[in-house]
C-alpha cells in the first residue's frame, strides 16, 4: 500500500533520498530523467538548483561535509505541482456525523492533515480556502493560518478570506470580517458572488477591499450567466495583482458562440481561470468543469487544481495534482505536457510564485515520479519524491506482490514471487 508521510531529516543518509547528516542546502540527484529524455544529475544548494548536468557529470558541491546523493533512477523529474484550489477547513470531513465541525482545534487538526497528503502527491504550495463570517467567525480562519506556519519548510500555505454575504444590511458584518481577516495574515480577498443577493456588488466590495490591501483576488462562480461572468471579467480586468475565477463550470454548459465570446472577454481582462476536473466545490452548485481547451484557445491562462478533499462537495476527493492533469488529458482532450503545465506552471503562476525549471537558478521545488515519460506517470505515478526548497519533504513508494500461480497463496501473507514496485 502506498505510504505518503512528511520526512523531517533523519540522522544519516539513505539511498532513497532522505536528508542526512550533511548540509540540507547540499541535495545530488542522481540518475534522473527529463521530459525530454536526457538522464542528468541536478545539483541542489540554498533552496535552488545550482547545476545540472550528464548523470555522473557533477560533483557533490564545495560543501565540506559534500552532498546527500538521491538516486532517482528510474524517475521522472519534474517542477513541483501547487495546489491553487483546496478546502481546508472543510477537508476530510464526509465521513463525520452531523455538522462540519469548526472548532479550532478540529479544523486545524485537519487542515495540517489535509495539507501533507497534497504534499505527498507533490503540492509543495497550496492555497486555502477558508470561510469566514456566519458561525466560524474569524476562528477557521485562525486556525488555518496556524497550520500554515506549522507546516513551515514543508509547504508554503496561503489563504483566501471567503465570507458569504458583502452587501446590504446583512453584508455589513461580512465586509469588516474580510477587512480583519486579511490584517490577520489571510493573503487573498476572496468569496462566491454568486451566493449574494447582489453579485456585481459583491465584487466590488471585493476589488475595494483587495486595492485597499493591494493583495490578489480569487472568486468562485458557476459562470452560468455569461453576461454577468463578462461584467465580473471587466471589473477586475484592472487590477493587479491578478485576478483568479474557479471552477466556472457553468461555461461548459453555454452554446459554443455564448461561451467563446466568454473565453475571449475573460482573456481581454487578463484573469486566470482554475478549473476543477475532479470536480468538488462547497460555494459552487455546478459539478461540470470548464472548456479548457475553448478557454486556451481564446488565450485564457487556465491552470487546474483538486477541489474538495474527501469533504461533502467530493468526498473521494483525492487531493492528487497528478490525478487533476491525468482528466485533463483523457476528458478534456489536453496533452500530457499541456495538461500538467496546468497544475505545475500555470497553478504556481496563480498563486503568484515563480517560474520552475529543472534548470540552473530555478527554485528547487520538485517532483520525482516513477516512470520514463510523463504520459505513464499522469496514468500510474504512484511512487514519488518530493522536494521543498532543496529539501526532500515527503515520500512515497508502493509495491505490489503476486503470488505463485501454481501454489496456492501462503497465509498470513503472499508469497515473495512476482514482487516489484509500482511506477
Amino acid at each position: 500500500m502506498p505510504d505518503s508521510r512528511p520526512e523531517p531529516p533523519p540522522p544519516s543518509s539513505s539511498p532513497s533520498g532522505a536528508p542526512g547528516g550533511t548540509d540540507p542546502a547540499a541535495l545530488l540527484l542522481c540518475g534522473a530523467r527529463l521530459t525530454d529524455g536526457r538522464t542528468v544529475d541536478v545539483r541542489l544548494a540554498r533552496g535552488r538548483i545550482e547545476a545540472v548536468g550528464t548523470a555522473g557529470s557533477l560533483a557533490p558541491g564545495p560543501s565540506p561535509t559534500g552532498a546527500t546523493r538521491v538516486d532517482l533512477s528510474g524517475h521522472l523529474l519534474l517542477p513541483a505541482p501547487a495546489e491553487p484550489h483546496a478546502h481546508m477547513d472543510t477537508a476530510l470531513t464526509a465521513d463525520l456525523d452531523g455538522p462540519v465541525p469548526y472548532s479550532p482545534q478540529d479544523v486545524q487538526r485537519r487542515a495540517v492533515e489535509a495539507a501533507l497528503l497534497q504534499l505527498g502527491h507533490g503540492a509543495t504550495a497550496l492555497r486555502a480556502q477558508v470561510r469566514v463570517g456566519d458561525v466560524q467567525g474569524l476562528g477557521a480562519l485562525t486556525a488555518v493560518l496556524r497550520a500554515a506556519r506549522s507546516l513551515r519548510g514543508l509547504a508554503e500555505v496561503t489563504t483566501v478570506a471567503m465570507p458569504r454575504l458583502l452587501t446590504g444590511v446583512a453584508g455589513a458584518d461580512g465586509l469588516a470580517m474580510l477587512r480583519d481577516a486579511l490584517k490577520m495574515g489571510a493573503s487573498v480577498a476572496g468569496g462566491c458572488p454568486d451566493l449574494d443577493p447582489d453579485p456585481t456588488g459583491y465584487v466590488e466590495s471585493v476589488l475595494e477591499v483587495a486595492a485597499e490591501h493591494g493583495c490578489p483576488v480569487d472568486l468562485h462562480t458557476d459562470a452560468r450567466d455569461p453576461a454577468r461572468l463578462a461584467r465580473l471579467a471587466a471589473m477586475a480586468g484592472g487590477l493587479r495583482p491578478g485576478v483568479t475565477l474557479s471552477p466556472c463550470g457553468g461555461l461548459g454548459r453555454l452554446s459554443a458562440t455564448a461561451a467563446g465570446r466568454t473565453a475571449d472577454r475573460l482573456a481581454a481582462a487578463g484573469v486566470t481561470v482554475v478549473c476543477l476536473p475532479q470536480g468538488g466545490c462547497g460555494a459552487s452548485e455546478d459539478d461540470g468543469t470548464a472548456p479548457v481547451r475553448l478557454l486556451r484557445a481564446a488565450g485564457v491562462r487556465v491552470a487546474a487544481g483538486s477541489g474538495a478533499l474527501r469533504d461533502l462537495s467530493n468526498p473521494v476527493g483525492r487531493g492528487d495534482p497528478l490525478e487533476a492533469a491525468y482528466l485533463l488529458v483523457s476528458r478534456h482532450g489536453l496533452r500530457p505536457e499541456e495538461a500538467y503545465d496546468a497544475v505545475s506552471t500555470r497553478a504556481r503562476a496563480a498563486l503568484g510564485l515563480p517560474e520552475i525549471r529543472v534548470e540552473a537558478g530555478f527554485p528547487a521545488d520538485l517532483l520525482a515520479v516513477r516512470g520514463a515519460r510523463l504520459a505513464g506517470a499522469l496514468s500510474l505515478g504512484y511512487s514519488r519524491v518530493v522536494i521543498h526548497r532543496g529539501r526532500v519533504v515527503a515520500r512515497t513508494s508502493a509495491v505490489r506482490e503476486y503470488c505463485d500461480s501454481s501454489t496456492p497463496p501462503a497465509e498470513p501473507g503472499l508469497p515473495r514471487q512476482g514482487r516489484g514496485e509500482l511506477s
